[in-house]
């Protein structure tokens, strides 16, 4: 029986959520040196075939907890955490992310018996900014329900749009995505005044949780007055049914470990336009299904954006495509029976010696 152990209380949806998947849900609170013990008597007392981290605190807390415990240690890596690009957030000191980088790769090196990597953009990553070696990493992508998210159809669009007040022949853009440095979502902003150029009565939802880059979005579409053009969702429920409504999903982030929106989108038969990166190309195919442009350009979104809009029939086909690929590629189950697979593999193989 599976057991969930979270470093803070994770209210809501979250909480919900993971008791879903186990009835067995703890909460080990308090600093670093109280939690990474109480998660190292938790593994005293259960004795779990397994312990799977996932996000930095939490493997390294995974990490030091399970040090003579003899429970093998699988880590999934789920970001380019450490690119470049990341010292170009006003919220990242270099200093800081020298000795998380530092933390993450003596730990990761000594004291996990293997890793996941959601794509091989980010085991790639790994092997380059922890020095962790290929051999003890296993790609396997995530999944998404396809019952949950449905299908695409003309009714479900019309649904949906009416639900968020958007007449049936407006061109709809959504990005999804918390509102972070990570996911550039300004650039979609600078780039409508050039969609609106060219499509009038385009409109914008971004759809996910405010963030550190909240101010600065809005500041952007207040800037270029675009209030009846844009609007701001926050986070949703209902994310399948805005992108059921849309005709074009963007996704314009800066770095990415796999874009877990871009699966969704796929799911509901929409045609992409993102930015032209590692862990994005391995998830969509490109002038197929998805039209790539270089990251942090709105000019080059905006040229992507226009004759798509303009091409029904090109965004029809694009959409059936993407869909193949999700039913392919990233189905739940799919990636559910793999990992399933490497839990029973990384278990039966017991904890590796120690360097």
């Amino acid at each position: 029986m599976p057991r969930i152990v979270c470093l803070t209380h994770a209210p809501g949806e979250l909480e919900g959520e993971a008791r879903r998947w186990a009835e067995d849900v703890r909460v080990v609170g308090g600093g670093w040196p109280s939690i990474v013990s109480g998660v190292r008597q938790l593994l005293r007392r259960e004795r779990p075939d397994l312990l799977h981290t996932s996000i930095f605190e939490a493997d390294v807390v995974g990490r030091l907890a399970a040090i003579g415990t003899r429970v093998p240690v699988l880590c999934s890596l789920v970001n380019t955490s450490y690119a470049p690009i990341r010292l170009s957030d006003p919220n990242i000191r270099a200093w800081r992310l020298r000795v998380v980088r530092t933390l993450d790769g003596v730990t990761a090196r000594h004291l996990v018996d293997h890793f996941h990597a959601i794509s091989q953009a980010v085991g790639d990553a790994a092997v380059r900014d922890l020095r962790i070696d290929r051999e003890r990493i296993t790609v396997i992508e995530r999944g998404r329900d396809p019952e949950r998210l449905g299908t695409p159809s003309p009714a479900r669009r019309a649904a949906a749009r009416a639900r968020l007040g958007v007449p049936p022949d407006v061109p709809l853009l959504v990005t999804v995505g918390r509102q972070e440095f990570q996911k550039g979502q300004w650039h979609p902003l600078e780039a409508m005044p050039k969609v609106l150029a060219s499509h009038a009565d385009a409109r914008l939802l971004i759809a996910g949780r405010e963030g550190n880059a909240s101010l600065r979005l809005r500041g952007v579409a207040r800037e270029a007055g675009m209030d009846g053009q844009v609007e701001f969702l926050g986070h949703r429920e209902d994310v399948p049914e805005i992108l059921a409504a849309a005709d074009l999903f963007v996704f314009p982030s800066l770095y990415e470990g796999l874009g877990g929106a871009l699966i969704e989108a796929m799911a509901l038969g929409l045609p992409i336009v993102a930015s032209d990166l590692p862990a994005i190309r391995e998830v969509v195919e490109a002038d197929r299904n998805a039209v790539l442009v270089p990251p942090g350009s709105p000019a080059h979104l905006a040229e992507a954006i226009n004759p798509l809009l303009a091409d029904e029939g090109r965004r029809t086909w694009m959409g059936k495509r993407g869909r193949q690929i999700f039913e392919e590629r990233f189905t739940l189950e799919r990636s559910g029976t793999r990992m399933l697979e490497l839990f029973e593999r990384v278990a039966a193989e017991g904890r590796r010696p120690r360097r």
